[in-house]
């Protein structure tokens, strides 16, 4: 079986984590991979969509078991309580994915200062709910308040720059995410080939591990990252397409059915984003080429300076999925999709990606003394 470091000090079976992706949430796809002996990651974002993504915001709630009409601390509250208790027979580990970009740093510190509370509260949750996952902004503001705690953190960033960043913060994994991933992406590509093994040789030691993510979707990326030095690997897109992820069947069918070259980049929520490659999204790409230059030049711009109907057009991109206009959907995946051929339980594409990352290190080693 493959262990590393990651599964001692996060507890869990595989060193594998399920990406905490937004917009949908990831209530039931977390207790699924969570159960199957990975980290399952809730995705935090659905919390602030009330008002611009009214059906996405009641979807995120009713299927963490929460009242759409309760506050937003009630709401945490009731989905951090239904993972604990579907996933108490296998015991199963799990975490939060909070955005923290400037954009989203009240709702962040809502999400924050509610996990580190129902913990304390809680033998069983403190325990079990043992990661936060920071990404899309700087990690130093947060060290305060995380590292009074026990929590294991980890943060997502994408260059050696920000690895160093977070060793300075203490953060305890970092996520080296290459460009290849999908939504979310670093205003200057750089990919994992070159990211992860810079990050490894930058910041890994005995208090500092790294795991890889970007194009990790299946044995063989898992046993490339591992060779590389890193801990283990998250993935996203992949775990997407699975039976319980929470996503809407045409986002799932969407990533099932790319093929070669089946993604592009255009503006998103928080900068670069990565999409299925589509009449919509091209549209989208080419509107950010006049309008957020930016993105394609590596020259970061906000909401103080970019043109507003970019993101207007998101929204109303991501609202059309709900409903199942796939004319009008923005479908965000990571270049992993054109790997991904079916829509799998999270149980059995759990233990085919481990099966085939342990046969591949043992010909490798057969290989190499041959």
């Amino acid at each position: 079986m493959i262990k590393s470091r990651l599964c001692e000090l996060v507890g869990i079976r595989y060193p594998i984590i399920q990406a905490g992706m937004g917009p949908f949430g990831t209530n039931k796809l977390c207790v699924a991979s969570s159960n199957a002996g990975v980290l399952g990651l809730i995705s935090s974002s659905g919390i602030t969509t009330r008002d611009s993504q009214r059906e996405i915001y009641d979807y995120f709630c009713r299927s963490g078991g929460a009242d759409p009409e309760a506050g937003p601390e009630t709401i945490l509250r009731t989905i951090f309580q239904q993972t604990l208790d579907q996933t108490r027979e296998s015991q199963g580990i799990f975490g939060i994915n909070v955005m923290v970009a400037a954009e989203m740093r009240e709702s962040a510190e809502l999400i924050v200062k509610t996990m580190i509370k129902a913990r304390e509260e809680d033998p069983e949750m403190k325990k079990r709910f043992r990661v936060l996952v920071t990404s899309a902004g700087d990690p130093l503001p947060w060290a305060g308040a995380v590292k009074k705690t026990d929590l294991v953190w980890m943060h997502v960033m994408p260059s050696v720059k920000a690895a160093l960043r977070c060793k300075k913060a203490g953060v305890d994994v970092i996520v080296a995410s290459g460009h290849e991933g999908g939504f979310h992406t670093s205003w200057e590509p750089v990919h994992s080939m070159i990211l992860l093994p810079a990050v490894v040789e930058a910041v890994s030691d005995e208090k500092t591990l790294v795991v890889g993510a970007g194009g990790f979707c299946d044995g063989k990326t898992l046993a490339a990252a591992l060779v590389m030095g890193a801990d283990g690997a998250q993935m996203g897109t992949r775990f997407l397409a699975t039976e319980e992820s929470d996503f809407h069947q045409i986002w799932k069918e969407g990533v099932v059915a790319a093929g070669d070259r089946g993604t592009l980049v255009a503006r998103g929520f928080v900068g670069p984003a990565r999409w299925l490659k589509t009449p919509r999204s091209e549209e989208h790409a080419r509107n950010t080429l006049k309008k957020s230059p930016g993105v394609f030049l590596g020259t970061p711009d906000d909401y103080t300076t970019i043109d507003m109907s970019l993101i207007n057009f998101e929204i109303e991109s991501i609202n059309a999925v709900y409903r199942g206009d796939r004319d009008k959907a923005l479908l965000a995946a990571g270049e992993s999709a054109q790997r991904v051929n079916d829509m799998p339980g999270v149980k059995d594409l759990v233990q085919g990606i481990v099966t085939e990352a342990e046969d591949i290190l043992k010909s490798v080693r057969t290989k190499l003394l041959a």
